[in-house]
């Protein structure tokens, strides 16, 4: 049987989710650091693994995967009794709209690639990464504690056990506490976040433990 291995970074969100999942599947995998910082994700080795230069990448079944949100979906497809995933339509509907407000909406406007240009351009350059970072993570904040505003939340953000969902929000809280965002208008976030954290999967999953 071949061997699980994830070529990830210790602070980068789409892997910190990866690494949630796959403790949370209980899939033992071998980790591969790629610096971000030293550009080793631009390496020829690593675009060999992934074109567009990007973490994570995760060989996994014989197969090799990119994409973090379609691993996850992966791995819920092939190991259904996972429940990253619901069993039904609408609630998986449900889970990857908030999936997608945090990985496809804050994400992308906050990743290294997009801040670096800002932090290049701006006259006041660490002032301006601060305020953009705190800015487009505080407003994606919000707007996902109003979608948590419904009958389908429970202790998590649908239901009462961790899916896909809350495997996007805990990297993206870290991300906001790292930038002092202001989430004190966002009760449900921190309280979901607080269960998370009591868990072993996610809490050998946080950065702090993957470097």
């Amino acid at each position: 049987m071949s061997e699980t291995v994830l070529y990830d970074y210790w602070r980068s969100s789409a892997s910190y989710r990866v690494r949630i999942a796959l403790n949370l599947i209980g899939e033992s995998y071998r980790s591969v650091p790629v610096d971000l910082l030293a550009r080793a994700h631009r390496a020829p080795e690593h675009l060999g693994r992934n074109p567009q230069g990007l973490v994570p990448v995760l060989d996994i079944d014989g197969e090799r995967f990119t994409q973090s949100l379609a691993i996850i979906e992966y791995l819920a497809e092939t190991r259904p009794e996972s429940g990253l995933l619901p069993g039904v339509a609408v609630g998986r509907q449900r889970v990857r709209a908030l999936s997608h407000a945090i990985a496809m909406d804050i994400h992308p406007v906050c990743n290294l690639g997009v801040v670096a240009h800002v932090t290049a351009v701006a006259e006041n350059g660490e002032a301006a990464r601060r305020a953009w970072m705190q800015k487009f993570i505080g407003e994606g904040l919000a707007a996902f504690e109003r979608m948590l505003d419904h009958p389908a939340t429970g202790a998590f953000c649908h239901g009462e056990a961790p899916t896909m969902a809350d495997i996007c929000l805990v990297p993206q809280v870290y991300n906001a506490r790292r930038w002092e965002v202001d989430l004190s208008a966002c009760p449900r976030i921190v309280a979901i976040e607080a269960r998370c954290a009591a868990i072993d999967a996610f809490a050998r999953a946080h950065p702090d433990r993957s470097k």
